[in-house]
């Protein structure tokens, strides 16, 4: 579960709904002052939300970018669908085109661990609003079998029980240092709670089977960099190294991260991704 230091966005930012085609998703609108030297689209991973990014909106304004953080369907404040299917990959890379179109672009487009998969089937299916990709902690194909279980666990235990018990048994698990980081954060719990549990479901397995589509992303010309933490748990950092390599892709390794850098070292994160657009 990713923790971000606050929900409150920063002064350069505000929390407004983006109307699409394909309906409104919650989003984080962080601009610079003065005309922006480009626009980015920020995708979070599984559990997490838009506030992932929020340490780095400042930042990013501060780089020159207007930088747009989002919810996706089913993801904390924005509504989604009471049914599975609603959430298959192909339906939620559409959504990114929908943002897109409705952001303006050309877009440079971030994903945060499933936010990349999501983003990699997004410029799959047509990469044209897009000027970059950057994919941070996400690897190639499905995740690590340690993760897998876990998802399964909470995919189970999301069929049985509601999304308050859920919390609350997780909670129970947590070490003492996890213990210390959530117990009196009420805004990790009201994010929880809002999430929409079919969302949960179809996207946990999505990352328990994705497949290697790194062959199809490197045909693709595009500028790519692929960002990670020195260590992650999800997918092995020397994997996200061949990665990297495969797609031919600017590398970058935020030192003291782990599976969230953007939420571990945001200036750091937000520096490294402004030096590739700069270039891109």
């Amino acid at each position: 579960m990713s923790r971000p230091p606050t929900f409150v966005p920063p002064a350069c930012a505000r929390s407004r709904m983006l109307d699409t085609s394909r309906g409104a998703f919650a989003v984080l609108d962080a601009a610079p002052d003065g005309s922006p030297r480009g626009t980015a689209l920020l995708l979070p991973g599984y559990t997490g939300s838009k506030e992932d990014f929020i340490a780095m909106l400042e930042p990013l304004a501060a780089a020159g970018y207007r930088a747009v953080a989002i919810d996706g369907r089913g993801q904390y404040e924005s509504d989604g669908p009471q049914a599975r299917e609603a959430y298959t990959q192909e339906e939620l890379a559409r959504d990114v085109l929908a943002q897109a179109a409705a952001v303006g672009g050309p877009l440079h487009l971030v994903g945060h661990s499933l936010g990349g998969q999501i983003a990699r089937a997004a410029v799959l299916t047509d990469a044209r609003p897009f000027v970059s990709l950057t994919l941070v902690s996400s690897g190639p194909a499905r995740i690590a079998p340690e993760q897998r279980d876990k998802v399964k666990l909470l995919s189970d235990a999301i069929a049985a029980m509601s999304m308050a018990e859920i919390w609350e048994a997780m909670r129970a698990m947590d070490t003492p240092e996890e213990a210390e980081l959530n117990g009196n954060r009420d805004d990790l719990r009201h994010r929880w709670l809002r999430h929409n549990p079919h969302q949960l479901l179809a996207t946990g397995h999505q990352l328990t089977v994705e497949p290697d589509r790194v062959p199809e992303l490197a045909a693709v010309p595009l500028p790519k960099h692929v960002v990670s933490g020195e260590h992650d748990d999800t997918w092995p950092v020397p994997l996200i190294d061949e990665m990297a390599v495969r797609l031919g892709a600017r590398r970058t390794v935020i030192e003291g991260a782990e599976h969230s850098p953007n939420t571990d070292r945001p200036l750091e994160t937000a520096a490294a991704l402004a030096g590739f657009w700069h270039e891109s």
